[in-house]
């Protein structure tokens, strides 16, 4: 049997024999510089002449060969990591809410049904007149809660033009429609809308409410006092014929009621306020003075 000799490896020093070494793969042949032909040692990575690359070069130190991969292992983990993190983060995250035209207690019935205050708002170009008069008015009365009045300013010309394309106005509608001129302090249209309330149906509260309603935002203590007597007049009688829009605008009306009783008490007969013009500016009846009255 004869025994191979094993020389030190010129790149890790380990003994070895044959052509490559066995423990790093390093050439163990003589090689010559493809350009200059020069003999070049095994463990070169360029021609000591030329300095033309060495064909076959083994790395010097085999070390940085599995740094390398250490490293590019580690790369891969952690461009993994993040995108893990980002997908779960990005999937988790809530979606924006959009308020819904929903009803905020200023109208029931048929006209409240909607979805509630949050989800994407309807796309009420496939609705009837009826249906965007209704989605519209419950969306502003949500902004004028939140006092919102770049809103409210926004989409009342829209719900208004709404209810002018209504086929049938009923009291209520013409009641919402007035509540929304006066959201905007428009006072004029809102006292014909009341006008035309009581010419339809003599004593109707709502009515007087509106009257009442816009006398208070001018600050005209004659004409809110003659509104509220009259509404407490009619109170009694109205109340018992149990309309359905006095049962969905309650609140409103008990409201109403109360503030009447309280100025009948104090005694103020509205002679001290009368011309409306002691300083109060008559566009207080925007948002926030009004979103909560009828």
């Amino acid at each position: 049997m004869t025994t191979s000799t094993l020389h030190p490896c010129p790149a890790c020093g380990a003994g070895a024999s044959g052509n490559f070494c066995s423990s790093c793969g390093a050439s163990l042949t003589p090689r010559a510089c493809p350009s200059c032909r020069a003999e070049l040692s095994p463990q070169a990575r360029f021609c000591h002449r030329c300095g033309r690359p060495a064909p076959g070069g083994a790395d010097p130190n085999p070390a940085n060969r599995s740094d390398r991969i250490a490293w590019a292992v580690a790369g891969a983990l952690c461009v993994l990591l993040v995108g893990g993190i980002v997908y779960k983060v990005s999937s988790s995250a809530p979606q924006p809410v959009a308020p819904d035209m929903a009803n905020t207690g200023a109208a029931g019935g048929d006209r409240g049904t909607a979805q509630g205050a949050s989800g994407p708002a309807p796309d009420i170009s496939t609705m009837t007149p009826q249906e965007r008069f209704d989605r519209l008015f419950n969306r502003i009365m949500q902004a004028a809660e939140r006092g919102d009045s770049v809103e409210v300013e926004r989409f009342t010309p829209m719900a208004l033009g709404a209810y002018q394309q209504l086929d049938s106005r009923d009291v209520d509608a013409r009641y919402h429609a007035a509540v929304l001129h006066l959201q905007v302090g428009d006072f004029a249209p809102a006292l014909a809308l009341a006008d035309s309330i009581l010419t339809e149906s003599p004593g109707h509260l709502f009515g007087y409410l509106i009257r009442g309603t816009v006398a208070r935002l001018q600050n005209n203590r004659a004409a809110q006092a003659q509104a509220e007597r009259d509404f407490l007049a009619h109170y009694a009688p109205e109340t018992a014929a149990k309309r359905v829009e006095y049962l969905e605008h309650q609140p409103a009306l008990d409201e109403f009621r109360r503030e009447a009783e309280r100025t009948g008490k104090d005694g103020k007969d509205g002679k001290d306020g009368k011309d409306g013009k002691d300083g109060k500016d008559e566009k207080d009846g925007k948002v926030g003075s009004q979103a909560n009255h009828p």
